[in-house]
C-alpha cells in the first residue's frame, strides 16, 4: 500500500484538530493509502517539539521551506494564519506536494486566485489541493446536501444561515492575530462567515451571486497579547487597534434566485459555537444546528395536514455519510470527527486520482463572496456582485 507522508505547517488550535484527524482516520477507516504523520513545523523550536510529542508527529522542524523541499514529504497541511496561506500553498504545489489548506483560502481575492491557478497547474501532474471547510463533513450536513439534491424540499426558496460565538464579548480580551487585518484578512466575516457561505453553497449546489452587507467593529481597542492560550491568552497593560470586524450581517441572492440571510458574529453573548442553517423549499424544509450536530430537522409539506410538523432525523445510522466506520446507531459523533472525514476524502482523492472537494476553486468562490460583502459594507450596503465560481457538489 502506498504511504503518504504528511507535513503540517502550524500547530495552534487548528493544528490540534487536524492532528486528531490524521491520527484517527487511518485507525477507523480502511484508507486506500497509508497516512503517516511525518513532521510538524512551527517557528518556536521548543513549542513545536512539544506539539509533536503531544499529538504524535514523528519529528518537528522550524523551516517550512526546507520541509517542503524534502523528497519524502507527499502532503502539506497548512494551518497557519491566513497571511501565509498563499506563499506556503503555492510553494508546496510547485514542489509537487498535495496540499490541504485551512479556510478561508486566503486573505484576499488576488491571493486566492493565485492559489487556485497554482492548483489548476499542479492538477495537470496529478497533484491535489483541498481547502478545509470541515463542517461539510459533519454527517448530518452531507446528508442534508444529499436530501436537497434528491428534491425532498423541492425548489429552494429561502435560506437562513448563522454562525454565532461570544469569545470576544469581554472588551479586555487580548489583541490576537485574528483581530489584525494584516494576519487574518477579516474578522468574524472571514473566520466564521466563510463557513456559512460555503455550507450554503454546498447544501444547495448554488452560488451566492450577489450580497448586501454591513460589518461592525464593536470593540475598537484591546490590550496587547502577552502569552497565547487557546483562542485568546493573557493581556498586557498596553493597547492596540482592532482592525477587523466583530460582526457581519448580510443578505445574498443565490444563482437559482432564492434569498439568503447570513449572520456571523463573535459578540453573541452566551453562544459558544452556534452554527445553524435552514433551507426552505416549496415541498419542505431542512434545518441543521451544530449544537445538536447528530440530527437534522425535516419538514415534509407533502404530508397530510394532520401529520405535518418538523421531524428529527437522528443521523447515526450506518447508511448515513461517514457513520459506518464509527459506532453503533445512537452513539454520537462530535466536532473532531469532521477532521477525520476530511483526511478520508483527501487520501481517497489522491489514491483514486480524483479531484478533491472542496477544491481551491471552491475556496476562491467563498473568497469572492467575502470580498463582495466588504465592498458592499463600504458602499452603504449596496447590492454587490460576488463573481463566484460554481461550487462542486
Amino acid at each position: 500500500m502506498t504511504t503518504l507522508r504528511v507535513a503540517m505547517i502550524g500547530y495552534g488550535f487548528m493544528g490540534s484538530a487536524h492532528s486528531v484527524g490524521w491520527r484517527q482516520a487511518p485507525r477507523m477507516f480502511a484508507l486506500p493509502a497509508e497516512a503517516e504523520m511525518a513532521v510538524i513545523v512551527g517557528r518556536n523550536a521548543d513549542a513545536v517539539a512539544e506539539a509533536a510529542h503531544t499529538w504524535g508527529w514523528a519529528e518537528s522542524a522550524t523551516d517550512w521551506r526546507e520541509v517542503i523541499a524534502r523528497p519524502d514529504i507527499d502532503i502539506v497541511d497548512i494551518v497557519t494564519p491566513g497571511d501565509s496561506h498563499a506563499e506556503i500553498a503555492i510553494a508546496a504545489l510547485e514542489a509537487g506536494k498535495h496540499v490541504l489548506c485551512e479556510k478561508p483560502l486566503a486573505n484576499t481575492v488576488e491571493e486566492a486566485e493565485a492559489m487556485a491557478d497554482a492548483a489548476a497547474r499542479a492538477a495537470e501532474n496529478g497533484v491535489k489541493a483541498m481547502v478545509g471547510f470541515t463542517y461539510r463533513r459533519v454527517p448530518a450536513v452531507t446528508h442534508m446536501r444529499n436530501l436537497i439534491a434528491e428534491g425532498v424540499v423541492g425548489t429552494v426558496q429561502q435560506v437562513r444561515a448563522a454562525y454565532r460565538q461570544d469569545w470576544l464579548v469581554d472588551p479586555e480580551g487580548p489583541l490576537t492575530w485574528r483581530l489584525k487585518k494584516e494576519t487574518a484578512g477579516s474578522g468574524a466575516l472571514g473566520d466564521i462567515g466563510a463557513h456559512i457561505i460555503d455550507m450554503t453553497q454546498f447544501v444547495t449546489g448554488q452560488t451566492v451571486d450577489a450580497v448586501s452587507g454591513t460589518i461592525e467593529t464593536i470593540v475598537t481597542r484591546r490590550p496587547i497579547l502577552g502569552e497565547r492560550v487557546g483562542l485568546l491568552g493573557t493581556a498586557t497593560s498596553e493597547y492596540g487597534d482592532v482592525t477587523v470586524d466583530d460582526a457581519a450581517l448580510f443578505t445574498g441572492r443565490l444563482s437559482g434566485g432564492a434569498l439568503v440571510s447570513f449572520e456571523a458574529t463573535r459578540f453573541a453573548t452566551g453562544r459558544k459555537n452556534a452554527l445553524s442553517i435552514e433551507v426552505s423549499g416549496d415541498r419542505g424544509a431542512l434545518r441543521f444546528d451544530l449544537e445538536d450536530l447528530n440530527t437534522l430537522q425535516f419538514y415534509d409539506r407533502t404530508e397530510p395536514g394532520d401529520r405535518q410538523g418538523f421531524t428529527k432525523i437522528l443521523v447515526t445510522e450506518a447508511s448515513h455519510p461517514y457513520v459506518s466506520a464509527w459506532w453503533p446507531a445512537g452513539h454520537m459523533l462530535g466536532y473532531e470527527h469532521g477532521f477525520s472525514h476530511q483526511v478520508v476524502d483527501l487520501v481517497a482523492a489522491i489514491a483514486e486520482d480524483a479531484e478533491p472537494h472542496p477544491s481551491f476553486a471552491d475556496g476562491l468562490s467563498v473568497q469572492r463572496v467575502l470580498d463582495a460583502v466588504e465592498r458592499s459594507a463600504s458602499n452603504d450596503s449596496a447590492w454587490t456582485r460576488s463573481a463566484a465560481v460554481v461550487p462542486a457538489v
